[in-house]
């Protein structure tokens, strides 16, 4: 796996990109946190096009650490949050 920052991947993309298609694993750091990871568009071996939201790390990982159950709020709540810190904007 390759960790670069957010300086260094915009002026070594194409460099990345190639080593992203040669199975080489990319994540991009921001201030040294990993913030995002390319990935091929299609799937090694297979040949299938991945397609926009599959991401199966991520869905896995998801199933495997589900939110607490005292942290799970409904969409309504998270409207009610979001319109309530709005208004304290003004």
């Amino acid at each position: 796996m390759t960790q670069v920052n957010m300086l260094e991947a915009k002026t070594r993309l194409s460099e990345l990109v190639k080593a992203v298609q040669a199975g080489e694993e990319v994540v991009i750091a921001n201030r040294g946190e990993p913030v995002a990871r390319l990935v091929p568009v299609r799937q090694r071996g297979t040949g299938k096009v991945r397609q926009p939201g599959e991401a199966g790390e991520v869905v896995a990982w998801l199933r495997a650490n589900p939110v607490p159950a005292h942290a799970r709020r409904s969409m309504a709540q998270i409207d009610a949050d979001i319109a309530v810190e709005r208004d304290a904007w003004d």
